[in-house]
């Protein structure tokens, strides 16, 4: 090489090639090219020039056109899927290298990497690029957003998934693939994706579309997965159908795991069927039963335990969307307080709404479907709010064994599942099985509301009862159908839901276990502390006090003695729900509630059953 530096006029610079064709000799030495490029805009400066580095770019994209770098590279990776145009980018085994506007190389990826399939979201219309890479001679997969591979910030989130991506080549890659997705845009297949299970409106029920893709959250892919075919329907059936035949209880849990995908087209609310009490019953067997239709059932497949935030609760609810959201171990969660909260965020359907990073609120996630729990505790309590009881079908296993092998039942499920609920949709999705099967919901529904039962309980009842009927109809075919006397017994009434009720009852309980605090001994004193008082017709107890004792119970003082004074259990002065009262000596505001020698509660319980 020439290291002699001619000496040019402002006229080769301005009018000639001449300086650029001998600097571009130094084009593989970068060193050497930096250096000389330095030397010639201080001389080129001297004449009057000042745009020698701009003067230069430009040259070398003119060479750059030329030698073909604009388009006649192709990527050459080693097992590729699909060849595609890279344009100016040099693809190959070795990574993905390109030049700059001054020549000098730069390096996008040191290892295979391409754009292979463009997603759009049914749902959200979001579209996402499956990136196909290469590692240890393995190619591997990722779906990402296109605002991830967009920005030279945010695609170094890749790293984590093995690309070889950091803040200094990251702008490189999010250029490369930018050109290689522009250059190949008809190339590239598109498809249609999701990013959850369930009924999808003029698609039909993921997973079972076939042109329908998975773009969901990576943490989701396994669970998604998760739902599948394996093994043999009849070995499958036969186990199903012996478990059937043994248990009520068991019936049940499966007709509820298959009505889950009947609370939409029935335009329900979700709602819980759980199964509590003794260790020994069986209850984790009958849940994993209950996912084999569908899925997996082996623990950390399809089924859960209740050891996750109430977030990752709700997000997979949303995932899961039309299927049954089957959590084992409730006695995980030790506060029963968390048990309501946790009842109302999932069986409401919607989730909350939460700020997105990029300013505005998120979408806002929604299911429709059955959860089924176990535990060795009911999830609902004598506290719990009216929306939270009304939402649960609890069913006591007590101590009764629900299979009598349940061995063998876990070992031929885990071999054999994922057929049942397939056949079962592809039934569904006939319009003439789906009104049939909505009619038949409506007709129990009918006889349900008919009892004891409130509404919501009644609806959940006929989901379970209609999937119970078609599917011994369509798939058991054994002669086996629950009726309404089955599933009444774990319903509860419009006055076991009322926590008023229960409140009144609580109250007329926790007088007669305190009654030291509201009557003098034989020498007309209190012993400790004075609560209130009573005589034949009226319980009175100190206001203060009062609202104590009902909030540390979880009931809400307010409401009670609103409903209390309507429905005349109380006394109150004019408009207020309380009344003056002397206590020894002493005028104090109390709440006076009548014996039930005046009245009844609503669960009618006889005088002579009370202590007072």
């Amino acid at each position: 090489m020439n290291d002699i530096i001619p000496e040019y006029t402002k006229a080769d610079y301005l009018q000639s090639t001449a300086p650029f064709e001998w600097l571009y000799q130094f084009k593989d030495n970068k060193l050497k090219m930096r250096q000389m490029s330095t030397i010639l805009s201080e001389r080129a400066r001297k004449t009057g020039v000042r745009n020698f580095a701009s003067l230069f770019k430009l040259y070398l994209e003119t060479v750059n056109s030329k030698d073909g770098g604009t388009g006649d590279n192709t990527t050459d990776f080693e097992g590729q899927e699909i060849e595609l145009d890279c344009g100016k980018w040099i693809a190959d085994d070795f990574g993905v290298t390109g030049t700059d506007k001054m020549g000098f190389e730069i390096v996008a990826c040191n290892h295979p990497i391409m754009p292979v399939q463009r997603l759009i979201n049914v749902d959200s219309g979001i579209e996402k690029i499956k990136l196909a890479y290469r590692k240890n001679k393995q190619w591997r997969t990722i779906v990402a957003d296109k605002k991830t591979l967009a920005s030279n910030n945010a695609i170094i989130q890749l790293a984590d998934y093995g690309i070889a991506v950091n803040s200094e080549n990251s702008k490189h890659l999010v250029r490369y693939l930018t050109d290689i997705e522009h250059l190949n845009y008809e190339k590239i297949e598109e498809l249609n994706s999701v990013g959850r299970l369930g009924w999808i409106e003029d698609y039909g029920f993921s997973p079972y579309v076939d042109d329908l893709v998975f773009d969901g959250d990576l943490s989701f892919k396994h669970f998604f997965e998760s739902v599948k075919c394996k093994g043999t329907y009849q070995s499958w059936l036969e186990t199903a159908n012996q478990a059937r035949k043994n248990s009520t209880i068991v019936r049940l849990i499966v007709a509820a795991s298959f009505g889950s995908v009947l609370v939409r087209p029935c335009d329900a609310l979700p709602f819980f069927v759980h199964l509590w009490g003794g260790s020994e019953a069986g209850k984790t067997v009958g849940l994993m039963l209950a996912a084999s239709i569908w899925a997996n059932p082996a623990m950390g497949e399809y089924i859960h335990t209740f050891n996750s935030t109430a977030v990752g609760q709700e997000l997979s609810a949303a995932f899961v969307n039309s299927l049954p959201l089957i959590i084992d171990e409730l006695q995980i969660i030790g506060d029963k307080k968390d048990f309501d909260k946790l009842i109302y965020t999932l069986s409401e359907g919607v989730g909350r709404s939460r700020g997105a990073k990029s300013g505005g609120l998120q979408k806002v996630s929604s299911w429709q479907n059955c959860m089924l729990t176990t535990g060795e505790q009911p999830i609902s309590n004598g506290s719990s709010a009216s929306g939270a009881i009304n939402r649960i079908i609890e069913i006591d296993c007590k101590e009764i064994r629900l299979f009598q092998n349940p061995v063998e039942v876990v070992s031929e499920i885990k071999k054999n599942y994922g057929f049942a609920g397939k056949q079962f949709v592809e039934r569904l999705q006939y319009s003439e099985n789906m009104k049939y099967a909505i009619d038949i919901q409506k007709n129990y529904y009918k006889q349900l509301c008919q009892g004891q039962s409130t509404d919501k309980q009644a609806m959940a009842a006929s989901i379970i009862l209609a999937a119970d009927f078609l599917t011994e109809k369509w798939i058991f075919k054994d002669g086996l159908v629950l009726d309404v006397q089955d599933i009444e017994p774990y319903l509860y009434t419009k006055k076991q839901v009322s926590a008023n009720e229960r409140a009144l009852e609580f109250i007329y309980d926790f007088v007669s276990i305190n009654l030291n605090k509201f009557s003098t001994n034989a020498f007309h004193e209190y012993a400790g502390e004075i609560w209130g008082c009573m005589d034949d017709d009226y319980i009175y107890i100190i206001k203060s006090q009062f609202d104590k004792i009902m909030h540390e119970e979880g009931y809400n003082p307010t409401a009670f003695l609103s409903w209390a004074k309507d429905h005349e259990y109380i006394d109150g002065s004019q408009d207020r729900t309380t009344k003056a009262k002397r206590i020894q000596g002493t005028v104090c505001r109390c709440v006076w509630i009548k014996k039930m020698n005046e009245t009844k509660t609503a669960s009618d319980v006889e005088v002579d059953d009370l202590p007072l």
